[in-house]
């Protein structure tokens, strides 16, 4: 099976549930796809070829809560390089950098541990998905406050018409599924 025929399988069982978290919004749930292992399969694999092509030069992959986890340890693991986690306010011990962030429903503050990027490092961003571009606007933040060098954020769906990725004109963005 081709890369194509790999997304449209994934995204044939991505969820999409209308008026979640609050009304007006079609919130699209990678979850549903995660439980096919297939779609798991597929999934880590495009990840991977896309790293590889877009961020060869990668060296350390910091995931958004909480989705954003369920793919940097495991894609790092598989490049032999190491992984960090950007959580929401108070969710980490030690020295931390925070940033306040909009979402399209309200407003949050993520946290990252100081020590969890060195300075200099090339570090990818990833999470399940991009729609304001708040979440990621904060992240590239957060990584940039700690020194680090940010090579571009990877996500599995954008929601294009919400035009996240202007948030974030300074770094690549690539998504592997548009709605």
């Amino acid at each position: 099976m081709n890369n194509e025929e790999k997304l449209k399988f994934i995204k044939q069982h991505i969820g999409a549930y209308p008026d979640f978290p609050k009304k007006g919004i079609l919130f699209r749930d990678i979850f549903g796809a995660l439980t096919n292992e297939q779609c798991c399969q597929y999934l880590k694999a495009l990840l991977l070829h896309n790293i590889r092509e877009k961020y060869p030069n990668v060296e350390l992959i910091v995931g958004l809560e909480s989705r954003g986890f369920l793919f940097n340890l495991m894609l790092a693991s598989e490049l032999g390089i190491g992984c960090a986690a950007i959580r929401k306010k108070g969710k980490l011990p030690g020295e931390c950098l925070s940033m306040e962030y909009s979402l399209e429903y309200g407003v949050d503050i993520f946290e990252m541990q100081k020590s969890a990027v060195k300075p200099g490092q090339k570090v990818l961003i990833i999470d399940d998905l991009l729609a304001t571009g708040g979440s990621l606007e904060a992240a590239y933040k957060l990584v940039r406050k700690a020194g680090g060098d940010v090579v571009g954020c990877l996500v599995i769906m954008e929601m294009k018409f919400l035009e996240g990725r202007k948030k974030l004109p300074q770094t690549k963005v690539h998504s592997l599924i548009e709605y």
